[in-house]
């Protein structure tokens, strides 16, 4: 039987030659067509436990490795997570297709975040690039690595919006912005896939979390989503749709519930809109048990019950848990659910694995010579951790440091912490590999010119029976450069922060090192946006390096002594304090809107409600610094834009010039941001959406005109009738360098039928 199953795939294989098509659209129709044909052989020659096998994917620690062993070759797996090494994986594979009946193969899945042995800075970092090619250029480097050792499947790009700091998971998003975070979503996805799945150093992408996660409850991990459907199909849908345009393989389903229905046996997103409205033909896997989770929940009574309604809602393969092997079967042979639900999913899922190319080529062969950290790979990491980097502030321009400075003090407990600075989710990242900022700037000026004295042992870290050390160090130095935040584990899935202030007594050192009177300037190292509120006067210069990965260290370095220019912004706002979250941009404008002139205990009553606005009495409704933010080592001049006309019909477009000119005395980057507002809609519109962006490098003196070009689509939205569509009336659009007003130089014009 297993030979005629390989005749027919050789078969297959032969056929593709001999069909000859003119133009890529016929030969990717052919090809599909081939794979289908393949299919529909293979399903045929399934038995009812081999296609549930299809659907399970396992964890080997959960499993006596001969079990696992006997499982596949019985055909009842048909992928494995985290498989130990590219030997073990191996292994795992030659029982699959040598010894189980019909020798399909297994696809093995990694959580490849943010680089594999190379580690990038975190997603939300990278967002902060505000440089799709770059982020695509990263994951491409993630998926050669990690292709090289025997994987074939990332669970990657998360593309959850966020818009609360709390939730640890903030930190593998791309921030608060639907367009934003769909450039990223179609960047990763590309990076990851590259033109061909079957591409031996392609991995097949994953978008995550499907859908509503990051909007959970009180920024809690797994809580509760509350979502309407405009606010859902507008603000938390477009990056997954993007991901979807650009080819993703497969999607998973979150863990949250969503308007009272769990994401993962929900009909309406898995079935209506993934694969009805958006035509996605790969395959959906469930989070890490979030199928079993479906009883607590209480959506499903047992397990056989959370079996049949995920299996109903179109999840095609579960993680870890094991509802669909255990109970499938009898709710077939009861005449509860029909086969064919089982096909279904058998068929998404043997899609990606011939797209993949898994049967011509099931195992990984190693290479010939160390693929991991090139010194390509390095560059690209730092390169990245450089354009993540966010600029918060510069008083009198103390940023760059000459490199002949006479002496540095290099102070806190993230200054030389490998393994905070790699970042969560980097379970094949090696603290040894990274190059933490002391070495690097010890490497750039040389050592006898650094001074170092961690301050604490950890970020929360309360003993400050090492404050003396770096009180001392400050004094023997011309400037002193704190390295605070907050360390790897603090951040990450299930690790939310109710408070959002530096941990421990790190507040109390830069207190400390800022009484000694010398510069201070502080790079601030972190999983989400944190609230230094406290520290931020004491300071001359802040620097938001995030967890910037492998090369965060040297890229620092260069920030800071001027071999590079900070050009990185915002890409989530940062709150004043915890009672003001959720804060973000594109929010509505509410009847009684807030206004600088009415801070403070309002001087109405309820009879006559003067001032009476949308604001706290006791903080500034804005955030401290918006989304789009981030200053540079030189100035940029915006000329007012200018509209190509100020009436434009639904078939007409519209073009945006702006001229930007490099003020300043050196060669700089400005991500040059273009919003509108739609000023009445059928449901109300945000006060800014974000709709194009550049990155524009100039030279001092230098100026550019830079030219966007809108269509009606990018002023349609899901409206009171749920279609989708641009409405006439009168808009606003802005262009400047954050999505503050100050910042944003506008002008009105109209939209027809």
């Amino acid at each position: 039987m297993k030979n005629r199953i390989f005749l027919y795939l050789a078969f297959g294989a032969l056929l593709v030659v001999f069909i000859s098509c003119t133009t890529k659209k016929n030969e990717i129709s052919a090809s599909e067509k081939i794979i289908s044909e393949k299919i529909d052989s293979l399903l045929q020659l399934m038995n009812l436990e081999e296609k549930i096998g299809q659907l399970a994917q396992v964890n080997p620690e959960y499993n006596n490795t001969e079990i696992l062993l006997e499982m596949i070759r019985k055909g009842k797996i048909g992928s494995v997570i985290n498989a130990g090494d590219a030997d073990f994986r191996k292994r795992l594979q030659q029982v699959a297709v040598k010894e189980s009946r019909l020798g399909i193969p297994l696809i093995f899945g990694r959580d490849v975040i943010h680089g594999y042995r190379t580690v990038f800075p975190i997603p939300l970092a990278q967002s902060c690039s505000w440089n799709p090619e770059l982020v695509k250029k990263a994951a491409q480097i993630a998926a050669f690595e990690a292709s090289s050792d025997g994987i074939h499947w990332t669970f990657s790009p998360m593309l959850d919006i966020a818009r609360d700091p709390r939730w640890g998971r903030i930190a593998e998003s791309n921030g608060e912005d639907p367009y934003l975070g769909s450039q990223m979503a179609i960047a990763m996805v590309n990076g990851y896939q590259g033109d061909k799945l079957n591409n031996p150093h392609a991995l097949a992408a994953c978008a995550k979390h499907y859908v509503g996660y990051g909007a959970a409850e009180g920024g809690r991990d797994y809580n509760t989503t509350l979502i309407p459907e405009p606010e859902l199909r507008n603000i938390y849908l477009p990056p997954f749709k993007a991901a979807v345009e650009a080819k993703v393989a497969t999607v998973m389903s979150a863990f949250n519930d969503l308007n009272g229905i769990p994401a993962t046996a929900n009909e309406f997103t898995l079935r209506q809109i993934l694969r009805t409205e958006w035509a996605f033909d790969g395959f959906v896997v469930s989070d890490w048990t979030s199928i079993s989770e479906l009883i607590n929940h209480g959506y499903a009574a047992d397990e056989r019950d959370a079996a049949l309604k995920a299996i109903q809602a179109g999840i095609d393969m579960e993680m870890v848990s094991t509802c669909y092997q255990d109970h499938l079967k009898e709710l077939i042979q009861n005449g509860v659910i029909n086969e064919n639900l089982v096909n279904e999913a058998v068929r998404n899922i043997l899609r990606i694995k011939f797209r993949k190319g898994l049967f011509d080529n099931p195992y990984t062969e190693k290479p010939d010579s160390n693929v991991f950290l090139m010194p390509a790979h390095l560059e690209t990491a730092k390169e990245l951790a450089i354009q993540s980097t966010v600029l918060l502030k510069n008083d009198n321009n103390i940023l760059p440091l000459s490199e002949n400075i006479n002496k540095v003090a290099l102070i806190g407990p993230l200054a030389d912490a490998p393994l905070d600075q790699l970042g969560m989710w980097t379970p094949d990242g090696r603290p040894e590999e990274a190059v933490t900022p002391l070495t690097a700037i010890r490497q750039l000026i040389g050592n006898q010119r650094v001074i170092y004295a961690a301050g604490l042992e950890k970020s929360r870290s309360t003993d400050k029976s090492r404050f003396n050390n770096a009180i001392m160090a400050a004094r023997q130095a011309d400037a002193c450069i704190m390295f605070i935040g907050e360390e790897q584990i603090l951040s990450g899935e299930a690790h939310s922060r109710a408070f959002l202030n530096l941990p421990g007594a790190q507040e109390e050192l830069v207190s400390a090192i800022a009484q000694t009177g010398k510069p201070l300037i502080i790079i601030i190292m972190a999983g989400r946006p944190l609230i230094f509120d406290k520290i931020e006067n004491k300071a001359k210069a802040i620097l938001y390096a995030w967890h910037g990965g492998t090369m965060a260290g040297p890229a620092i370095a260069d920030l800071l002594f001027g071999k590079a220019i900070p050009s990185g912004k915002l890409s989530v706002s940062f709150p004043r304090t915890e009672g003001q979250i959720p804060v973000y941009y594109n929010h509505r404008n509410t009847g009684r809107p807030p206004s600088k002139e009415n801070l403070g205990i309002p001087t109405g009553t309820p009879l006559d409600p003067v001032n009476y606005s949308s604001n706290y009495l006791d903080l500034d409704f804005t955030p401290a610094y918006p989304f789009g933010y981030g200053l540079s080592y030189t100035s940029f001049e915006y000329s007012p834009i200018s509209l190509s006309k100020d009436t434009m019909s639904k078939n007409d477009t519209l073009i945006v010039k702006v001229t930007i000119r490099n003020t300043g005395k050196y060669a700089g980057t400005e991500v040059v941001q273009l919003y509108i507002r739609d000023l009445v809609g059928s449901i109300t519109r945000p006060v800014k959406e974000l709709k194009a962006f550049r990155r524009i490098a100039l030279e001092p003196g230098q100026s550019k005109e830079i030219v966007f070009t809108l269509t009606q689509s990018d002023f349609a939205f899901y409206g009171k009738n749920m279609t989708y569509s641009a409405e006439p009336g009168q808009f606003m659009i802005w262009s400047g360098n954050s999505s503050d007003d100050k910042d944003l130089s506008g002008a009105i014009f109209y939209l027809t039928e």
